[in-house]
C-alpha cells in the first residue's frame, strides 16, 4: 500500500440509527468510531439485525445517521457521491442494456468521451474475462456472470472506497467461492479500499486484512480481528488451521449476547 497505508479512507464517528416500528424506537446501530485505512480490505459481520448493512447504506449516503459523522478522506458524507462505489446483494443491471453498456453506464453518467468509456470498459471487461459477452444482455448470463458484470460497472467509474453488501449471498456455493477468488484477485490488482458486509465468516475471514465484528442490535463493534493469511489468497488456504481459529474466534463473539 506504499506511503498511503496509513492514510484514513473512510470514518464513521459516533454513528447511530434508529427506527420507528409499533409506535416504539428500535435503536439499531451505535458504532462508536470506525476507521478504514487507505487499500485496506475490511470485512464486516454480525448477528442478523445487528444493522451492518444500515451502516454500509450510511457510509453509501442512501440513508442518514442520528447522530454522527461519516467521513470520506476527511470531507463528511451528506449523500450518495462518485467517491464512493456500492454493489447490493441483488444484481441491479439495466437489463435492456447489453454487458458493454451496463459498465459504461457510470462513465456516461459523468460525461467521460466516447474513446475513453471504450477503452475503459474494453478493458474491465478483459478484467473480468468477460469480452466475448460484451454484446449479450443481463437475461443471458449466469449468476457469477451478473456479478462480475456489476462489480466492473462499479470499478469502471474508479470510486475511491468500494461498498459491497453482501454480493454473493444470493449465489450458490461453488459461484460464491468463485466470486470470492474473482473479488481478491481484483483487489490485488487496484488496492480500492473496500467495506464488505457479509453474514458468511468464512467469506469474512478469507477475504478481509480485518474483520469488524458487530454485536446483537444495536449494533456495536465488539472486536476488530486482524487477519494474518499471507496474500495473494487462494480457496485452499480455508483449509488452514489459522483460518479455521479466526472462524471459530468470531463464531464465539457473534454468538456471545452483547454485553
Amino acid at each position: 500500500m506504499g506511503d498511503q497505508a496509513g492514510k484514513i479512507a473512510l470514518e464513521a464517528l459516533g454513528v447511530r440509527k434508529s427506527y420507528a416500528k409499533d409506535g416504539r424506537t428500535l435503536p439499531v446501530l451505535d458504532v462508536e468510531h470506525l476507521a478504514v485505512r487507505d487499500g485496506e480490505f475490511v470485512t464486516v459481520i454480525g448477528p442478523s439485525g445487528c444493522g451492518k448493512s444500515t451502516l454500509l447504506h450510511i457510509m453509501g449516503g442512501f440513508i442518514p445517521a442520528e447522530a454522527g459523522a461519516i467521513r470520506v478522506y476527511g470531507n463528511a458524507v451528506n449523500g450518495p457521491g462518485p467517491d464512493r462505489g456500492m454493489m447490493f446483494q441483488e444484481f441491479a443491471l439495466f437489463p435492456w442494456k447489453t454487458v458493454a453498456g451496463n459498465v459504461a453506464w457510470g462513465l456516461e453518467a459523468q460525461g467521460f468521451r466516447k474513446d475513453e468509456i471504450e477503452a475503459t470498459v474494453r478493458s474491465y471487461l478483459e478484467m473480468i474475462g468477460l469480452t466475448e459477452f460484451r454484446n449479450h444482455y443481463p437475461a443471458e448470463l449466469s449468476g457469477g456472470m451478473k456479478q462480475r458484470v456489476a462489480l466492473a460497472r462499479v470499478l469502471a467509474f474508479n470510486p475511491k472506497v468500494l461498498l459491497m453488501d453482501e454480493p454473493f449471498g444470493a449465489l450458490d456455493a461453488q459461484t460464491r467461492e468463485s466470486m470470492q477468488e474473482e473479488v481478491t484477485r481484483l483487489w490485488e490488482r487496484t488496492r480500492k479500499t473496500i467495506v464488505f458486509v457479509t453474514h458468511d465468516i468464512e467469506e469474512a475471514v478469507f477475504l478481509g486484512d480485518r474483520v469488524v465484528v458487530l454485536s446483537a442490535r444495536p449494533g456495536r463493534i465488539r472486536e476488530e480481528v486482524k487477519i494474518e493469511l499471507p496474500r495473494p489468497r487462494t480457496l485452499e488456504i480455508k483449509k488452514s488451521s489459522q483460518c479455521h481459529e479466526y472462524r471459530n474466534h468470531i463464531w464465539d463473539l457473534i454468538r456471545e449476547r452483547a454485553a
